[in-house]
């Protein structure tokens, strides 16, 4: 086994015997040629052994290396036993000062490989990048980007983050290096795309920046497309090689939905249910009038959502069985509704089947915006007519907030102001004939979310004696709380508990881009001492909005960039040990 001499020392001893150096230079070299048969390589400069059995998908750190001189950089198999055997040699000359990366690509005999799409060369090669930037200031973290995938076309890398989305290398191709981008050190999505079709993803990975805060990665897609037309060799992936020469793989982001499951059904034979979603377990003993917090789950697959009683020991047990396929990025309520035997319950009064079911809603929320609180409704008493939902005002008079709602239909979403309402249940078109009243405490839900739905029967003795009509409320944490008839004494849960998140974040702040005026949100798990303050783009302190106490839950602050010139600017939050920064854009 030969010894890995170090690099420094390797590439000082290799410059030509007599030559006049002209100063030195920063390299780092990445192994990223693809070809099973180049899985190790053997690395010589100017006929020395530099590094042994380099590794496919593997980096040097940063090392100094003479500048100024022809530096012939040999690739040779593992197996190697001298220079005699490199398979073959790259002249690279380094200018003195400058920061570079060499990055090992292509295969042996392409011929045995799938082309390049874009017709490009994908023959073993050096590929250079140059004024490599490698610490920037704080917050912030320095990005280049290589396509090494031989089978790959042209692509965008489009970045996101929470409602924040942005383009940072378009059309690039095999072997192309993109520019060199600045951005904020948080935990983004990178989004592989056709080029100029954002909607048109390839593939999305996960790159956790948080860490890497003043620092620089290098990020190059590596493998191929299609492994079985390219001799079994690896998959395709992103990695980002740090300046260390650690080099991590960016992991890929799956196509996910966001679900809420809320169990409605008011037959007292499914009083508590089991719930299996592709033959596997679910939710346990899962209870009539509950809720589960929004979850991720898989998306763009069928999930068969089986229905069982709570005595099941496996899906075999199932009543019923619910094919979903959810949209990626798509977040959804699915209500469980209807009676089993609906022979045994009194008919719909508007004929629609009671017979259980699930009914989903697509494009349901989370939050609110403004601070305020996003709230839909859902008609679940089988033996209820179409009815209207109107918030009561003084002097006798109402106004409509859900219109003509029939049994087992969504609303749609209707932005609330945080503050108690009284509700109105009246049947669909006769405002003056009030079925119930209930109080809806919206106070200390801003910025959040509620699914009122009406529950249970208007007549219990027609249905089994099953429980009595109401409304109720899912909140986005899994809470389901009762609304209390209007006039009575009993203090409203609603907001119990629901205004305080589990985790500190911060919020994007909207609208984004703003003239002048935008609001920043954050949420505390407990009081702390919160420092909010705003940034221009060469960290000058712009406004200090927040230097208080303050206590758990979700708070929105005002931002007026009247008198500021348009452009980027940060906030950055300090509450605890709690701390992010955000960025806004100040169109004029």
């Amino acid at each position: 086994m030969k010894t890995i001499r170090t690099l420094a020392l390797a590439l000082a001893l290799v410059a030509l015997p007599g030559a006049a150096l002209a100063g030195t230079a920063k390299l780092q070299i990445i192994h990223n040629a693809a070809d099973p048969a180049a899985a190790s390589v053997d690395i010589y400069v100017n006929g020395d052994l530099l590094l042994d059995d380099f590794a496919f998908r593997a980096a040097t750190p940063f090392v100094t290396v003479p500048a100024g001189v022809t530096l012939n950089v040999g690739v040779a198999p593992g197996t190697s036993g001298s220079a005699d055997d490199v398979l073959a040699t790259f002249p690279v000359t380094l200018a003195a000062g400058g920061t570079y990366v060499a990055v090992a690509n292509g295969v042996l005999d392409p011929a045995a490989f799938a082309a390049n799409p874009d017709g490009r060369s994908i023959g073993f090669t050096i590929f250079a990048a140059d004024k490599v930037y490698t610490q920037t200031f704080w917050g912030t973290v320095l990005l280049r980007a290589f396509h090494g995938a031989t089978d790959a076309p042209a692509v965008d890398l489009r970045a996101r983050k929470g409602s924040w989305s942005k383009t940072l290398w378009g059309g690039v191709g095999y072997g192309d290096v993109g520019d060199t981008r600045l951005v904020l050190a948080g935990n983004y999505l990178i989004d592989v795309t056709l080029p100029g079709q954002p909607q048109a993803v390839v593939a999305t990975f996960r790159a956790d920046l948080r860490g890497l805060a003043r620092g620089s990665a290098f990020v190059f897609a590596s493998g191929f497309l299609d492994p079985a037309a390219n001799g079994g060799g690896p998959g395709f992936g992103l990695f980002a090689a740090l300046p260390s020469g650690q080099v991590v793989a960016l992991p890929a982001d799956l196509p996910m939905a966001r679900l809420q499951v809320i169990h409605n059904a008011a037959d007292p034979a499914a009083a508590a249910v089991d719930v299996y979603v592709n033959g596997d377990l679910l939710l346990d003993d899962f209870a009539f009038r509950a809720a589960t917090p929004f979850i991720d789950v898989p998306a763009g697959v069928t999930l068969n959502v089986g229905i069982a009683p709570a005595t099941s020991t496996s899906a075999d047990d199932a009543l019923a069985v619910f094919p979903l396929v959810l949209d990626d990025r798509q977040t959804y309520v699915a209500m469980a509704t209807g009676v089993l035997d609906p022979g045994a319950f009194a008919a719909n009064p508007g004929g629609a089947s009671i017979g259980f079911t699930v009914v989903p809603l697509a494009g349901a929320r989370e939050r609110g915006y403004w601070g305020r609180v996003a709230v839909t409704a859902f008609h679940g008493a089988t033996d209820a007519p179409a009815v209207d939902i109107r918030q009561a005002l003084r002097r006798g008079r109402s106004l409509p907030l859900v219109e003509d709602l029939s049994y087992g239909r969504f609303s749609g979403y209707t932005m609330l102001k945080a503050r108690s309402y009284t509700l109105q249940v009246t049947p669909a078109g006769q405002p003056g004939t009030v079925v119930a009243s209930f109080v809806a405490d919206l106070s200390g839900l801003g910025g959040g979310a509620a699914v009122v739905f009406a529950s249970g029967f208007l007549d219990p003795t027609l249905n089994r004696n099953g429980e009595a009509f109401g409304l109720f409320a899912a909140l986005p944490g899994g809470q389901v709380v009762a609304l209390p008839p209007a006039g009575a004494t009993i203090a409203s849960d609603l907001t119990k508990d629901a205004g305080v998140p589990g985790v500190a974040s911060l919020g994007q702040n909207y609208p984004n881009p703003f003239n002048p005026l935008t609001t920043i949100e954050f949420a505390l798990p407990r009081e702390s001492r919160v420092s909010l303050k705003v940034f221009d783009t060469r960290g000058r302190l712009v406004r200090d909005l927040v230097n208080e106490v303050r206590p758990a839950g979700v708070h929105a602050v005002a931002f007026d960039g009247q008198g500021l010139a348009s452009g980027l600017y940060f906030y950055r939050i300090d509450a605890g040990d709690f701390s992010d920064v955000g960025r806004m854009t100040l169109v004029k």
